[in-house]
């Protein structure tokens, strides 16, 4: 399945696409995919509801905004330099463990809203990465258990003001966390629909520019070790959201380094998951 959601910033309503690629209102039966949603086995339901061909549910219209497929999650963990090649851009040393950051759930928004650069930014960089859903409580989870974990994978885009992130001291999270510096979407697709999380491309492109084109095959630590890992050091709640890292071919990375202006259009994209799209804005 296919879920998103529609409507105003912070009133979006919950839907699906279906098979024929229609998009339907599913908010008469479900009331937003939330922690609550995922708590209560609202995949399995939601999944009923569309096989019996979506009763009640409305078409939404064409021109109506996607939000996030999911409600703003309880935390977004992040994995950084995951990818060999992301790790040698910077010329730093490759991660012998995942390197765990966190960004704002603040930061969560839609997959086509403006990224706004906050005040005193000027190092605006871009990150396509494959980001995934927990479906149910994630405690010291073993490996091979992990993908029960798993409600599903999103395109996600880890928007980093480098100046905050590597100028300032201190960790990350201050680089990662301004408001619309987490896009997320087009849909959620469930778990079941990816068979193989180490199987799909990512790219981004800058005002029609390639810039990033990799492959989650390439990643130094795959979904089902992510999974184990964070959770050896913390509780992943159902709706909660991880983002897996980033290939090679950051503006930071490249020579000299090319960050995002006022007016920049950023597209990223992975396989089977759709493309998310972002004009750059001053803030």
């Amino acid at each position: 399945m296919k879920l998103i959601r529609h409507g105003p910033p912070d009133a979006e309503k919950p839907g699906v696409i279906t098979a024929d690629g229609r998009r339907i209102d599913a908010s008469a039966r479900f009331r937003d995919y939330d922690a609550a949603f995922f708590a209560a086995g609202g995949l399995a339901d939601l999944a009923a509801w569309t096989g019996d061909g979506c009763p009640g549910g409305a078409e939404i219209p064409g021109d109506s905004r996607l939000g996030p497929p999911v409600a703003r999650p309880s935390k977004i963990v992040c994995v950084g330099q995951n990818y060999l090649e992301h790790a040698r851009e910077f010329g730093e040393p490759v991660p012998v463990e995942p390197a765990l950051f966190m960004k704002a759930s603040t930061a969560w928004c839609g997959p086509h809203d403006d990224v706004v650069i906050p005040p005193g930014a000027t190092k605006l960089d871009y990150e396509v990465e494959l980001a995934f859903v927990i479906g149910t409580r994630a405690k010291a989870v073993a490996e091979a258990a992990a993908p029960d974990h798993i409600a599903g994978y999103a395109c996600f885009c880890d928007y980093s003001e480098r100046a905050f992130q590597k100028e300032m001291g201190g960790q990350w999270t201050k680089g990662k966390s301004a408001d619309t510096f987490a896009p997320c979407g087009p849909w959620l697709l469930t778990r079941d629909e990816v068979p193989d999380p180490a199987d799909l491309r990512l790219w981004t492109r800058v005002n029609g520019e390639p810039r990033q084109d990799g492959h989650t095959s390439d990643m130094l630590a795959g979904v089902a070790r992510i999974v184990s890992y964070i959770t050896r050091f913390m509780t992943l709640l159902p709706g909660d959201v991880v983002a897996t890292g980033t290939p090679s071919g950051v503006g930071m990375g490249m020579d000299p380094p090319q960050f995002l202006r006022p007016g920049d259009l950023v597209e990223c994209g992975v396989s089977g998951l759709g493309e998310i799209r972002q004009r750059v804005t001053a803030g």
